[in-house]
């Protein structure tokens, strides 16, 4: 580890820090070592330390103030919407409420998303939207990656919108799309998500409906959500 740059080591040492408090290793309330003791405990500079425990502070998981220490925050303080922590939480524990809670968001943005694509998009953006699509069909056959392509198609229409708050989700979006497909495809005993239902939401998309375009995606967002609090009873 001491040979790589200090920008790497400060990167790497919020990512096993920021997992380990996720895990629980250092709970909620607890003091996180000092900032020397971290320093021997993972070989790296006191810059790079503290670097890495003000990026934490920013990400909500941690405090830190003289006298006090470095404590752990309650859940409630971390950012849900940092793709980092995100990730972090749904590596190590993917609860289903926190799916579902995942999903209503989906349910509150992704149709809004689509309504606005089927009035502003531009030719390249149904394009990207087309090729998603197509990946999804060659997905069905073993062609192509189903995960990957569904990620493509939903964040394609989140740009499409040309909403630039939409936008800056995509990746908020994708991070937990990676957990949140792979599970409800795993209930319905699917590999990937249902080409045909995709391509009415394109199709909506580019005949210039709002109107059908949000219910077109509500629909397969119902049904996830349906699925994930069928777990749930």
């Amino acid at each position: 580890m001491k040979s790589q740059p200090r920008h790497n080591l400060t990167q790497q040492l919020t990512h096993d820090l920021g997992l380990a408090i996720v895990q629980g290793v250092y709970p909620v309330g607890s003091g996180l070592p000092s900032e020397a003791d971290l320093c021997l405990k993972y070989e790296v500079s006191r810059s790079a330390t503290r670097e890495a425990v003000k990026m934490l502070s920013a990400k909500g998981l941690i405090s830190s103030r003289p006298k006090q220490g470095i404590r752990v925050l309650p859940e409630s303080n971390w950012n849900m919407f940092d793709t980092e922590v995100l990730r972090w939480i749904l590596s190590s524990k993917p609860s289903l409420a926190l799916l579902k809670e995942f999903t209503q968001v989906r349910v509150a943005l992704e149709p809004q998303a689509a309504a606005l694509a089927a009035v502003s998009a531009n030719y390249q953006q149904l394009e990207v939207i087309q090729t998603a699509l197509n990946r999804m069909d060659d997905a069905d056959k073993g062609l192509d990656d189903p995960l990957e392509a569904d990620i493509a198609f939903h964040t394609g229409i989140l740009l499409a919108s040309n909403n630039r708050f939409f936008v800056q989700l995509t990746e908020f979006i994708s991070t937990a799309l990676r957990v949140s497909i792979r599970y409800t495809n795993r209930i319905k005993g699917v590999p990937g998500a249902d080409v045909n239902k995709h391509a009415v939401i394109l199709n909506t998309i580019k005949s210039r409906n709002p109107v059908l375009a949000k219910q077109a995606v509500e629909t397969i967002l119902e049904e996830a959500l349906q699925l994930i609090e069928s777990k749930l009873t």
